[in-house]
């Protein structure tokens, strides 16, 4: 027996009791009160059991219709103003590889030579070199400007949003990393498990014309 027929079969149950045990019979005008066995036509019984397993049903109808709308007509995204970098954006997606990925706010970023969102804290020099890289899958790449400026882009291909990167930049620099939801891999679940997994109930359902929650000028277009 599925849930949905166990859920009739005891409101069934609650009905026979709150109907039949504690208010007259119509038919043979004999309460519970008379000491006097109660008598039930099996007629009146299923007709007014159909009747309340009809309601459940159309109720039923109308709340799946509705969430089905509302999951056309809205996306999940993550706010990143209230985003704690956790790291379950990493795991706790449905998909192998999340559909979380880190953004770069360029006219947010300051250029540094030494990135608090690229390099590991404490790094012995300013470089490329694998070790003093932050990003464990190796998804920024420093691209030299000027002196003593360089671009720090993000290959989402690369990224597992796990947000480490974001955490550092957040803490040493100007925050212009964040995460944000791609909806060109998102499954648009009814119910995100990263979601219903997130301490800080940073994700939100967003209009589906508005799918982002950016910084800087991006925010702001």
């Amino acid at each position: 027996m599925n849930g949905s027929a166990v859920a009739v079969a005891c409101t069934l149950i609650v009905f026979y009791l709150k109907h039949y045990q504690r208010k007259p019979h119509r038919q043979t005008g004999i309460s519970r009160m008379n000491n006097k066995p109660i008598k039930i036509k099996r007629r009146d019984f299923l007709r007014d059991g159909l009747r309340t397993i009809s309601t459940l049903f159309i109720g039923g109808i109308v709340a799946l219709t509705t969430t089905r709308l509302r999951a056309k007509n809205t996306v999940w995204q993550l706010d990143p103003n209230k985003c704690v970098q956790c790291e379950r954006c990493s795991t706790e997606c449905v998909l192998t590889l999340s559909a979380v990925k880190c953004v770069h706010a360029f006219d947010v970023c300051g250029y540094c030579k030494l990135c608090g969102g690229y390099h590991r804290p404490g790094s012995k020099k300013q470089d490329t070199a694998a070790e003093n890289q932050l990003c464990p899958t190796g998804a920024i790449k420093r691209t030299y400007v000027e002196n003593p400026y360089y671009e720090y882009t993000i290959t989402e291909e690369k990224c597992t949003g796990c947000g480490k990167c974001v955490k550092g930049c957040s803490s040493f620099g100007n925050g212009s990393l964040f995460l944000q939801v791609r909806h060109d891999r998102c499954l648009n679940c009814n119910e995100c498990s990263i979601a219903k997994g997130c301490p800080s109930e940073a994700y939100q359902r967003v209009p589906v014309d508005k799918p982002y929650i950016l910084k800087g000028k991006q925010g702001q277009a």
